[in-house]
């Protein structure tokens, strides 16, 4: 310990390194054999330790490098930069001066300068010191590219001596106690020189040293050095995108190689799947030179081996390759998007979805996919899909928690969260190839741990908070709070509960204020759109947003994108005919709609909250009549109802849903009458029992329901509908509903004028007056239309009988 060591010079350490190569290449293999089993371990990890120094110290350096050692070299010394500004700048001037302020040498006068105060030569050649390089004088091209070939073939000799060499030392270890620990050196070393720059030829070699060795030594990879199998997995998608055929078609067999042995140890190839899908996205995320296209015809190359293999063709295993390829196939093209969609939201959250959907075997990954979406969606404020996305990652990550820990006060899994959304389902872990957390090294993150539920949790509340979704917010803390019991955390209970008791108090101070969110339709049609073509959406936007509003942004964004003239909105709400439209424009329809929901559900959801949460079936009407005409006299005019079903319920982890369904109510013109006359009594009955009493709504429905001046209103619709009883006996039930909503509609003015008496001032006596005759005008003129029953809807159900 008390020698001293002395460094070696690159160029000393260089010289050694080849007399070790030129000793490994040419000694007998059964000499290096019997060196190689007298050496300990801890002396062979060194030779190994050598053998990676040896790779990167003959990695090829290309043709630039030596073209760049060639050139020009520019002398460094301490004052260059000083004497180079004195050269450009001349001697007095403005600029000079400030250069100088900016060193602190203004006391220095200009005359003392060195250059003299009176040349104003912008350049001083005789003071800018040029020199070539002294080692390397300039040489011809001829002679760069034969050194350039030189170096190469060195570093495909000194890269073979040292694959030969490790596989004698496989073969040497591989029947001793101590394999373990030198195995995962070699496969350092070979996974090394895998990332360097190497030559078509030592790669060949490389790829079948590497299959032969995951061939003998599986559990090397999928048990015991687990970094390295991920470190395997990018360096052969790396090779896969190469752009030499021989490389690519040796990287997609290893590859596919590494797939079938990890298979075939248990069924699924669960570990490699998560670290190619890992390793892709790394790869596309951070290569510059990274090429898709070749990546893409490898996955093919792949995709045939596994169609192709007889030995496995009855088992999963081919149509696990199959979804793997396709997932990769996904993620490539929508990472390659993201860049492209930076500018437009609504595809950036759809391409993350989807890259996340990808990872759907990958807890970790998917977990950080949709971290990444709620801090998207914050940035927008859209509180209310970065806490589901929240929601979402609590849920997985309980999932996986369940499996790894058995704690009844934790969450049993996604199956907890239903309450607080009915679309965090798809966060169970039940897949074609479940993923066991403990074995397969996954969900090792910092998040899958109770304190990472618990930290998820909390934001999610804050969130929600935020969205003013105070029902929400309750749902996540029930599911918080048995935690904090469990661990007798009182601070944190106390903290909870203040919390609550805030969200509660504003769900009573906020009644009848609150808003959430305003739903359109949207579709595209037109192939500009690309995947987007034929597409309907429902768009989530911020509360009172407007329809001229939607369509003010998404004509501006897609007439920014491919041209104003092109872009067309499509402004009524009938179904579009594809054939009509011009194929050299895009057409984007945009539809406001309103939430939907059968009578059946309406007495679960009373609240504002209630109508507002959950969503999935949503409604908007197209007036029409059979003439082609959108409106018509009262007799004439029918309305098209169309329900659309989104693929899930808002509010989602994004702000616009595929709509999945679609269904056609057409009514007609006496069930339209019908429809307007019951919400004409629903508007009257909720003026007048409105509390605190809002006396102008009450006078606005009040004059729109007896005021004389009503056009088509509600003497008119009752003369039309009323006046005679229906030929068409499937009429009946029709005439007698309208018959019983003008009984309930003129009760209901009756009960309004009298709360609107109870309200007025003086001055307001002479127009409850005028009020109240219109109101006994229309009820006299309704009076025989109400009272005409058809005859045939009151028979006597059983027949009476005189005594």
């Amino acid at each position: 310990s008390g020698r001293q060591h002395t460094t070696f010079s690159a160029e000393s350490s260089r010289s050694l390194l080849i007399c070790l190569l030129w000793v490994l290449k040419n000694a007998d293999e059964t000499v290096l054999q019997k060196w190689f089993t007298d050496l300990s371990v801890l002396q062979l990890n060194r030779l190994l330790d050598l053998l990676y120094l040896c790779v990167s110290c003959f990695e090829y350096k290309g043709k630039k490098v030596f073209e760049r050692m060639n050139s020009l070299t520019f002398k460094k010394s301490k004052d260059m930069r000083a004497k180079l500004e004195e050269a450009i700048l001349g001697s007095i001037g403005a600029r000079q001066e400030m250069v100088r302020r900016s060193r602190g040498q203004l006391e220095r006068s200009p005359s003392g300068s060195a250059f003299g105060s009176q040349e104003n030569l912008r350049w001083r050649k005789d003071m800018t010191h040029w020199r070539q390089n002294t080692e390397k004088l300039d040489k011809s091209r001829a002679e760069i590219e034969h050194e350039a070939l030189i170096d190469g073939n060195l570093a495909t000799e000194a890269n073979l001596i040292i694959l030969d060499t490790l596989e004698i030392v496989v073969q040497t270890v591989s029947v001793t106690e101590s394999k373990e620990s030198i195995l995962g050196g070699v496969l350092k070393v070979l996974l090394h020189s895998m990332a360097c720059n190497q030559s078509a030829v030592y790669l060949q070699h490389c790829f079948a040293t590497q299959r032969a060795l995951v061939s003998k030594f599986p559990e090397l990879l999928f048990e015991e050095e687990t970094e390295q199998c991920a470190d395997l997995c990018l360096r052969l998608l790396r090779h896969c995108s190469s752009s030499i055929g021989t490389i690519r078609s040796h990287a997609s067999a290893s590859l596919y190689l590494l797939m079938r042995q990890n298979f075939e140890i248990g069924n699924n190839f669960a570990r490699v799947k998560m670290q190619v899908t890992m390793s892709l996205s790394s790869l596309v995320g951070t290569s510059q030179n990274f090429n898709e296209e070749f990546l893409r015809r490898s996955l093919k190359t792949i995709l045939t081996y596994a169609e192709e293999d007889l030995e496995l063709r009855e088992t999963t295993f081919p149509d696990q390759v199959q979804d793997l390829v396709f997932n990769l196939h996904m993620i490539l093209s929508d990472t390659v998007k993201m860049k492209e969609h930076q500018e437009d939201p609504e595809m950036l959250i759809d391409l993350m979805y989807r890259i996340a959907k990808g990872y759907q075997t990958s807890p970790d990954l998917r977990l950080t996919w949709l971290q990444n979406m709620a801090g998207k969606h914050s940035e927008r404020s859209n509180h209310a899909e970065a806490a589901q996305c929240l929601v979402h990652s609590a849920a997985l990550v309980a999932e996986y928690l369940s499996m790894l820990e058995d704690r009844k006060y934790l969450p049993v899994g996604c199956v907890t969260f239903q309450n607080i959304s009915s679309n965090v389902l798809e966060e169970s872990a039940v897949s074609d190839d479940v993923v066991s957390p403990d074995e397969e090294g996954i969900c090792s993150g910092k998040y899958f741990t109770e304190s990472g539920l618990v930290g998820l949790l909390e934001q999610a509340a804050a969130s929600f908070s935020m969205a003013g979704m105070y029902e929400a917010v309750n749902e996540v803390y029930k599911v918080l709070i048995p935690i904090h019991e469990a661990n007798r955390d009182a601070k944190k209970l106390s903290t909870i509960h203040g919390k609550l008791q805030e969200a509660f108090s504003k769900i009573v101070h906020q009644d009848g204020k609150r808003m959430f969110g305003t739903y359109f339709r949207v579709g595209f049609y037109g192939t500009k759109f690309g995947d987007l073509d034929e597409q309907e959406f429902v768009y989530k936007e911020p509360a009172i947003t407007k329809l001229a509003e939607i369509s003010h942004r998404l004509e501006g964004f897609y007439g920014e994108r491919f041209g104003e003239d092109v872009v067309e909105v499509i402004k009524d709400s009938n179904p579009v005919d594809k054939c009509k439209l011009d194929p050299n424009k895009a057409y984007i329809q945009i539809t406001y709609v309103e939430p939907y929901f059968d009578t059946y559900e309406m007495k679960d959801r009373i609240t504002y909250f209630d109508k507002n949460y959950n969503l999935r079936r949503f409604m908007y009407c197209t007036p029409f009549t059979l003439d082609g005409r959108a409106h018509g006299e009262l007799h004439e005019q029918f309305k098209r109802k169309t329900i659309l079903t989104t693929s899930h319920a808002f509010p989602y982890i994004k702000t616009r849903v595929n709509v999945t369904h679609k269904e056609e109510i057409i009514l007609t013109p006496i069930e339209v009458a019908i429809e307007d006359m019951q919400k004409k009594t629903q508007e009257l009955a909720f003026a007048t029992h409105q509390d605190p009493a809002d006396p102008k709504m009450l006078q606005m429905v009040l004059q729109g329901s007896v005021g004389t001046t009503v056009n088509q209103g509600p003497l008119e619709v009752a003369q039309v509908f009323l006046s005679e009883i229906p030929s068409d006996p499937k009429l009946f039930r029709h005439h007698n509903k309208l018959r019983l909503c003008f009984k309930d509609f003129t009760k209901r003015c009756e009960d309004a004028l009298r709360k609107n008496k109870s309200l007025i001032g003086p001055d307001q006596k002479e127009y409850q007056r005028e009020l109240e005759r219109n109101y006994h005008r229309l009820k006299e003129a309704l009076q025989p239309l109400i009272n005409r029953k058809i005859p045939q809807l009151y028979k006597a159900v059983l027949p009476v009988t005189c005594h």
